[in-house]
């Protein structure tokens, strides 16, 4: 797709330097020195001695083992999940959809993956803040990890050195990739080389340590909703409360957690191209849908700076939609569109 250069103006609140930066179609929001490449920052470190270890799945399990507090993790909030129909209560789902929407379209697709991954727009600090908070509560990491492991994922996409690649096996590009324990030296190495930027904001830090207890307040808070709540409500009462936790936690993070998975599995093996890019991408409706707009994979491959994945008329992009809301009330800025694409540039 190709539009027109993009516009200057004296009230622009982006510099030249970032506009030369923000519609570069193979730049994923993370700054580099000038003529830099990240692939040659992978020489001789830890994260390349681990890379072909991504392109042969199980050699890493083999090699690693098992990082034994995400597997416990995601298989508590699966658990939970189960318990849930034995606990139903229509407080307790419309808990559910609610939280499935603020923390996987504001937390993840706008938060963890437009603002901070790929800088789609620009916001305030507290609000930036607070979309890192709420997808946090999504159950995927902190924004340090999420953002990290993002970008090299665009550095090195469906090649060796993508975390999570369908190349090397559905299942691991959908929830394995990120179960072998590759150690803290790798751990450190991938913050230090993709989110340079993240690490230099103290509250991202503070906000990374504190994942485990925000899920921990997050269920105190839903039970004592539950526990609480107007009876009229068929709230007030213990049971209330565990439907409240196991809905509005376990069943809300599973959701959250699959279709956003989704992304990085089904969208890398079926549906249809705008635009021929170098890697495997596809925009497939459903996942479009249920995951918040990230379903239309390969528009956003082509130009990953851009806010709205939706590049036809049909590409429902809700969390376009929010960000062109607070566009309009003044709380984002910079919003890069598919104009500000110079013409004649091609897809990454």
């Amino acid at each position: 797709m190709s539009g027109p250069k993009m516009k200057t103006s004296g009230t622009s609140r982006r510099s030249k330097r970032d506009a030369a930066q923000i519609i570069s179609p193979k730049c994923s929001g993370l700054e580099l020195p000038e003529g830099e490449c990240v692939k040659k920052l992978e020489a001789n470190s830890a994260v390349m001695t681990m890379a072909s270890y991504y392109v042969r799945a199980r050699s890493a399990f083999r090699q690693f083992g098992l990082n034994w507090p995400i597997v416990i993790w995601i298989a508590l909030v699966h658990c939970l999940a189960v318990a849930a129909p034995f606990f139903f209560s229509w407080p307790a789902l419309v808990t559910c959809v609610a939280l499935s929407f603020i923390t996987g379209s504001f937390g993840v697709c706008m938060g963890y993956h437009r603002l901070l991954t790929h800088k789609s727009f620009q916001t305030y600090r507290p609000i930036k803040w607070l979309l890192a908070l709420l997808g946090g509560l999504s159950g995927e990491g902190s924004a340090l990890t999420w953002v990290a492991q993002h970008r090299k994922h665009h550095a090195f996409s469906d090649h060796e050195g993508d975390p999570h690649s369908p190349k090397d096996g559905a299942w691991w590009s959908h929830m394995l990739w990120f179960m072998p324990n590759f150690g803290r030296r790798w751990h450190t190495e991938v913050l230090q080389r993709y989110a340079p930027d993240m690490m230099k904001d103290k509250v991202m830090v503070v906000l990374h340590y504190l994942f485990l207890p925000s899920h921990l307040v997050c269920a105190l808070l839903l039970y004592a909703m539950g526990y609480f709540g107007p009876e009229s409500w068929g709230l007030g009462s213990n049971w209330a409360g565990w439907s409240m936790v196991l809905w509005g936690l376990g069943v809300r993070m599973v959701y959250v957690l699959h279709v956003t998975w989704f992304v990085n599995s089904a969208t890398h093996l079926w549906g249809y191209r705008n635009y021929e890019t170098t890697d495997n991408s596809r925009n497939l409706w459903w996942v479009g849908i249920l995951a918040f707009g990230e379903g239309w994979h390969n528009n956003h491959h082509a130009y990953q700076r851009v806010a709205r994945q939706g590049h036809r008329w049909w590409e429902v992009d809700v969390t376009y939609w929010c960000i062109w809301l607070m566009e309009k009330v003044g709380l984002a800025w910079d919003v890069v569109r598919v104009k500000d694409i110079p013409k004649g540039l091609r897809p990454a």
